[in-house]
């Protein structure tokens, strides 16, 4: 089933000019993501500033403290500026997620620095946050805290290989489980820009 979903998503992502794809794995869960450039599409819109996308993340039951597996779903938008003389994108964004009876509307930011070897090879590390406190949770949660770090390298043009650390809580209110880590783990992956 998951081999199935990843496959349309990759095929469904290259017949939309998809700004990039995303997966990555470790020994027990699989993410796979989209974004899509809106500046593609629209004149108006400068291309590399503006982004819809989505992930969706099959997390094991032994990263985190759910009972069972529970399949993660995510619509995200992303707002970037770039700041060329360092070498930094800062950006701003909000997306909507659910897993099982959770679902919220966390806001946040997200942050990636070019290190200084571009003629040898490009890297990058990067790191995003977000949070939804108890007014933006719905169904059983409370609040909603999500953190990631990765290390990029782009071995050929447009095609990254990356490492990083990701932390998802998903913390129902009490009557309903109380505070829980739905998946917190390493992972390995590659993305694709197109």
């Amino acid at each position: 089933m998951i081999k199935k979903l990843g496959l349309a998503i990759l095929c469904a992502t290259s017949a939309f000019a998809m700004h990039n794809v995303s997966l990555d794995i470790n020994n027990k869960d699989i993410e796979i993501g989209a974004r899509l450039d809106m500046g593609q599409f629209n004149d108006s819109v400068e291309p590399d500033t503006v982004f819809l996308g989505g992930k969706f993340l099959h997390g094991d039951k032994d990263h985190g403290d759910l009972a069972k597996s529970e399949d993660y779903a995510e619509l995200n938008f992303l707002m970037q500026r770039e700041i060329e003389s360092i070498g930094l994108n800062i950006g701003l964004g909000v997306k909507f997620n659910y897993v099982k009876d959770f679902s919220s509307v966390p806001l946040g930011a997200e942050i990636v620095y070019k290190l200084p070897f571009e003629d040898v090879m490009p890297m990058r590390v990067g790191g995003s946050f977000y949070y939804a406190p108890q007014v933006l949770t719905m169904q059983d949660g409370e609040n909603y805290l999500e953190y990631r770090f990765e290390f990029d390298v782009e071995v050929i043009s447009n095609a990254h290989v990356f490492v990083g650390y990701r932390n998802i809580d998903v913390n129902y209110d009490t009557k309903h489980g109380g505070d829980k880590n739905y998946n917190s783990s390493g992972y390995l992956g590659f993305k694709f820009a197109f």
